[in-house]
């Protein structure tokens, strides 16, 4: 278990600490997540930058989840989501639509999560006006970074999450400043006239056999995969998007068709993206893992990837 420095816990009022309280907010967030809409502002930090977004989230009959997202500072970027998927972007986001979070839900696992993370109850903290509890969830290996969530004491939502390396030193922040949980109008849900229609395909049938890892951390499964189309070529790249139930990466495999490149490695905050050149028999071809992981891992996962039958994509 990674130490989680006593500096972090300074100034909170303790809590009777026990498992189960720990795997109850967990349960809390994750029913929050698929059932409380809401509408609100936070603010967004990474790499000492801050930027800040307003978010609308609407849980509407039937249980299917609208979300719309819109950046309020520097380029105008716009994000609308249906069931968790991107159905327009704008700005600088539609010529690279990532996996990233719009706001910091994720669909939690307590149970699964507790294989990989040491969770416990922290303490209590105030956000955006609203008492919440402080979770700490502290990695059991290097393969993956601890978090701190601070969730709302009426509906578990999270007002707050912070992303920590093995020092204990902030990666990422998002934070509430306003929030309401009341149901958004269905007008603040509509995407602007800027807001690009997203065409993904599915690549069962194309990359279903076609990529394996020999190697990947503890934890970590193929949940999903896409197509998408290079944005230096015509060429179609095949995406993995794997995860632990909280930590993510992704791995794109792009044909090179005789590109000379070299391979590279770089950090942003908790974003690192390493690439390398790999032999096929069909050619070369550009492996690149990017993700909220630490570098050794992403470039571990990169030389561990392989042509061949792939992974079986997680329910």
């Amino acid at each position: 278990m990674r130490a989680i420095p006593l500096f972090l816990l300074s100034g909170w009022l303790a809590l009777p600490v026990h498992a189960a309280d720990a795997q109850d907010w967990l349960k809390r967030l994750a029913e929050a997540e698929r059932g409380q809409s809401f509408q609100g502002t936070f603010v967004y930090e990474r790499n000492g930058s801050f930027s800040t977004h307003s978010v609308w989230h609407r849980v509407e009959e039937g249980g299917s989840i609208r979300e719309r997202l819109l950046q309020l500072d520097g380029p105008a970027q716009e994000v609308l989501k249906v069931d968790g998927q991107t159905q327009c972007v704008s700005g600088a986001l539609a010529d690279q639509v990532g996996d990233a979070q719009a706001w910091p839900a994720r669909h939690l696992d307590a149970e699964q999560l507790g294989n990989w993370y040491d969770i416990r109850v922290a303490g209590q903290s105030r956000i955006a006006g609203r008492n919440a509890v402080v979770l700490v969830l502290a990695p059991k290996d290097q393969h993956r970074y601890g978090f701190e969530l601070h969730l709302d004491q009426e509906t578990g939502l999270p007002l707050k999450s912070l992303l920590l390396n093995e020092k204990g030193q902030l990666l990422e922040r998002f934070q509430f400043t306003q929030l309401q949980t009341a149901a958004p109008e269905a007008g603040a849900l509509q995407p602007s006239s800027r807001c690009r229609p997203v065409r993904l395909r599915s690549v069962d049938q194309v990359v279903e056999g076609s990529w394996r890892s020999d190697w990947l951390p503890p934890g970590f499964t193929l949940n999903a995969a896409q197509l998408r189309r290079s944005p230096a070529s015509d060429e179609a790249v095949a995406c993995l998007m794997y995860g632990d139930g909280l930590a993510r990466f992704s791995v794109f495999l792009e044909p090179l068709q005789g590109a000379v490149v070299e391979d590279a490695r770089s950090q942003l905050g908790p974003t690192v993206a390493v690439s390398r050149r790999m032999a096929t028999e069909a050619g070369d071809v550009m492996v690149t893992v990017v993700g909220e992981i630490p570098l050794g891992t992403a470039e571990r996962i990169a030389l561990s990837m392989r042509a061949g039958a792939s992974e079986q994509v997680s329910q």
